[in-house]
This record gives structure tokens, sequence and C-alpha cells, in this order.
């Protein structure tokens, strides 16, 4: 998947018993999903807890978030009670295939307290018109990309008309 091209399409069940569509977001400028490793990882928790605490200045600029992982859904609504992130949207169920089709990585569980098979971290910011304007994946759970970052990025972004770079 490249910049200005159109993302898959992705539909999920949410912790709160709703579902998530991508394709039925009315975000103001653009939709911002976060894939996490899941309830197991005391980075993504980090993470997403980071999140939740900019998330109404997400949300001024036009942007939704959701976070998702391949984690079941008693795992996810473990994630959802134990972590600071309650205001924060948490899609679970997350298949292999829709992994692959984003372009995440994929680990196996090392240990008992990882699951079998998760998928690695990934953040993608998509336009109204659901093409991606930036992505970045990852093969860790480590150095991801803080939300102070992405939050002067989108300004500028704005700010300067700046397009979608990388389809070359």
């Amino acid at each position: 998947m490249k910049p200005r091209e159109k993302t898959p399409e992705l539909e999920l069940s949410l912790i709160n018993d709703t579902s998530w569509s991508l394709k039925k977001q009315e975000a103001d400028k653009y939709t911002l999903i976060l894939f996490y490793r899941g309830h197991h990882c005391p980075v993504c928790r980090k993470q997403l807890e980071e999140v939740k605490e900019n998330l109404s200045r997400l949300m001024e600029r036009g942007i939704h978030v959701i976070a998702i992982s391949m984690d079941s859904e008693e795992k996810a609504k473990k994630s959802g009670k134990e972590w600071d992130i309650a205001e924060l949207p948490i899609g679970f169920g997350l298949s292999k295939e829709q992994a692959k089709e984003w372009g995440l990585y994929l680990s196996q569980g090392i240990n008992d307290k990882e699951p079998e098979l998760f998928s690695e971290p990934g953040m993608f910011l998509i336009k109204t018109d659901q093409t991606l304007y930036f992505s970045s994946v990852q093969t860790m759970p480590f150095t991801r990309p803080k939300m102070d970052d992405v939050i002067q990025a989108v300004d500028y972004i704005e700010n300067k008309q700046y397009p979608a770079r990388g389809e070359a």
C-alpha cells in the first residue's frame, strides 16, 4: 500500500459492543488507525495511554482514532478495563489476512504471556476519501511515533497543504 492509494476496507467489533467500519468514518480530515500488539504488550499500553491523553487534541484537528489488535474479545476488553484508555475506541479480532493486507508484520509468541500469533505495531493516517496519507509499520514493539510528533506533523500538513509523499 502506497500513499495516495485507497486503503483496504476494514470492519471490526469494538469492546463497547458496537462495530466500526473505516468506510463509515465521518472524520473532518483524517482517521488514525493504530494497530497494536495486544494485551500482553506493555509498550502498547503506554502508547495507547498517550493517545488517550491526546485524544482531544487529535479530535480538534478533525482526526478520528481507533486502536486495533488481533486480540480476542476477552483480551481486548481486559485491556480496556485495566489500561487507562476508556475514551479510546478499541477494535479486536483483526485476522491474519487483514493484518497482511495492511502490510503489518506478524510474530509468533515466544513465551506463555504472548499469544500464538499477533501483529506488530502500525500507524496509518487516512484521509476522508480513504486514501493513505502516512504510515509507520514496525517489526518490533519499540520506537513508535509519539503523539506530539504526529500532531505537529498534521498541523504542518494542514498549514502548508503538504502532499502525501512516498508514492513513487
